[in-house]
């Protein structure tokens, strides 16, 4: 009876997907073909037009006039893509505003997904020697049950698996793999604006550590500038929105219920997370809705702590966890989500949490940035010279479909995921909510489906959105279990409503098109010039 029920659910979940997604891609062509005329209206402050001569531009600098690329920003993605290019033979020139070891409380933990990519990159020893923590998956805890959720990891090298740390650490083991290559350069500066002219960007202006003014000249300026970034309004149209802040706690010696995992509850109002990021100390982060989070200075934050979150998570760490609020050292940091939603420039690209950016529950970041890296790589790979930037251009718009298997599965289960964990006084939201926690504890297809997507192993936008109606779907099959009585028959209706509700304004933020029909966007089938 089980099986026959989960195969109808399949088989409607399949169809309602498939009928929403030809919906969305149909309502949404008339605007995906209004956002690309605004592309003139997206220039501000941070770009600035180029009249320096030849000889003024000799004038302005040394190395940094003879470079192929220019990188803003050296943290994930920035350090990455240097050593990348840099291994590739490109002159590298990067800029970062600060090379002293960050310190932050996101970025901490890397998907089995993108430690694939990683290891593609040849960047796979930066986990090494930073006490980095191996991690198979997740524990989700809800109203006193739990369950285990490990990652589908049967077909791969016993090596691969999820890896938590010190973003800081990580961070400077690869600017150090980065400059220890003979044609990258590190720099110490702030970018104030990209150089145009003509239309093309040709490089950037920027003080450097000693406050002087500088320019830089490359036909390739990357912007990786983070998620503060005041470079990205001239290459892109952001709608950043702020869902939530997180409120982040260190735990130290601190064992976890279950070892070498991450740890969801689905707490009230929102998710707490835990996970390991050495062998001494685990991160705690609470999720607070809304932009605005209770006064640290005032000792309210450290009560909200004790008396909302507290009661919630799972005995084993309750003296841990009031133990690091004592201890202070409370920190918060607002969770941004941005569609990708680029200008094609010629001479400039964007990319990392300047371009795009998702929920930080799922810890998808630091995977799309890494997977969008490979793709750049494989573009430019046959390029010999990058100095015919509208031809450039136009090649690299394949870039924005060609990543979005990967960047469009994981941003979109990350937005999907954060609305369905929340807790919600609306009686269909509960009912999925619960749902959704019961279909994880499946086992089998129900629970490795869908964390192969969290993951980064199984990046199928198409399978994220069956999965997601099936536990719709199978939400409502509890409702109408052992009657249908009409008042659970509305509960459910309003179920799959609210489903659509949350999955499709964020499918059509990334996409329709290029999200499930990547072969009809004309840049998928762009090769590369012909002449070197």
């Amino acid at each position: 009876m089980v099986e026959t029920s989960s195969l109808l659910g399949w088989i409607l979940a399949s169809l309602l997907g498939l009928l929403g997604v030809y919906v969305y891609s149909v309502a949404t062509r008339n605007a995906e073909a209004n956002r690309r005329k605004v592309v003139s209206e997206g220039r501000s402050d941070s770009v600035r037009n180029l009249t320096t001569t030849k000889e003024e531009r000799r004038s302005g600098g040394d190395a940094s006039d003879d470079a192929d690329v220019i990188i803003v920003g050296a943290g994930v993605a920035g350090a990455a893509l240097a050593h990348t290019l840099g291994k590739d033979g490109r002159k590298v020139h990067v800029i970062e505003r600060d090379l002293t070891e960050p310190d932050r409380i996101v970025g901490e933990l890397l998907q089995p997904g993108g430690y694939l990519k990683l290891i593609e990159l040849g960047l796979q020893d930066c986990v090494e020697g930073i006490d980095a923590q191996r991690v198979f998956g997740y524990a989700l805890f809800k109203d006193g049950k739990h369950t285990q959720l490990a990652y589908p990891l049967e077909k791969f090298h016993s090596d691969v698996s999820g890896r938590s740390f010190h973003n800081g650490r990580f961070i400077q083991r690869m600017r150090e793999k980065a400059a220890s290559l003979p044609n990258v350069r590190l720099e110490q500066g702030s970018v104030t604006s990209l150089l145009e002219e003509n239309g093309t960007i040709k490089g950037v202006q920027y003080k450097n550590k000693d406050g002087e003014q500088q320019t830089a000249y490359a036909p390739l300026t990357i912007v990786c500038d983070g998620c503060f970034s005041n470079l990205r309004r001239s290459l892109c149209n952001p709608k950043v929105d702020v869902p939530s802040c997180f409120v982040g706690l260190v735990l130290e010696n601190c064992d976890l219920p279950c070892a070498n995992h991450g740890h969801v509850i689905l707490g009230d109002p929102s998710p707490i997370l835990f996970y390991p990021i050495s062998s001494t100390e685990v991160r705690c982060l609470v999720d607070v809705p809304g932009q605005k989070v209770p006064s640290i200075s005032s000792g309210e934050m450290a009560t909200y702590l004790k008396t909302v979150v507290a009661p919630q998570i799972p005995k084993q760490i309750y003296d841990s966890f009031v133990a690091a609020v004592d201890k202070g050292n409370i920190r918060t940091m607002p969770n941004r989500s941005m569609p990708a939603a680029p200008y094609p420039t010629p001479g400039a690209l964007l990319m990392g949490d300047a371009f795009n950016m998702r929920h930080p529950l799922t810890g998808g970041g630091m995977t799309v940035a890494l997977s969008d890296i490979v793709v750049l790589r494989n573009l430019l790979r046959p390029l010999k010279d990058l100095h015919d930037a509208p031809t450039l251009c136009k090649y690299l718009e394949s870039f924005y479909t060609l990543r979005k298997p990967v960047a469009s599965t994981i941003n979109t289960l990350a937005g999907a995921l954060y609305k369905v964990f929340c807790a919600s006084p609306d009686k269909a939201r509960q009912e999925m909510r619960e749902a959704c926690f019961d279909y994880l504890s499946l086992g089998g297809v129900f629970s490795s489906g869908p964390v192969s997507l969290l993951s980064g192993l199984n990046p199928r936008p198409l399978s994220l959105v069956l999965h997601f109606f099936a536990v719709a779907v199978y939400g409502v099959g509890r409702l109408l279990v052992p009657f249908p009585w009409p008042k659970r028959i509305w509960i459910g209706a309003r179920l799959i409503s609210g489903a659509s509700g949350i999955i499709f304004p964020i499918i059509k933020a990334e996409g329709v098109r290029q999200m499930f029909f990547p072969a009809t966007v004309p840049a998928y089938y762009r090769a590369p010039r012909s002449r070197g």
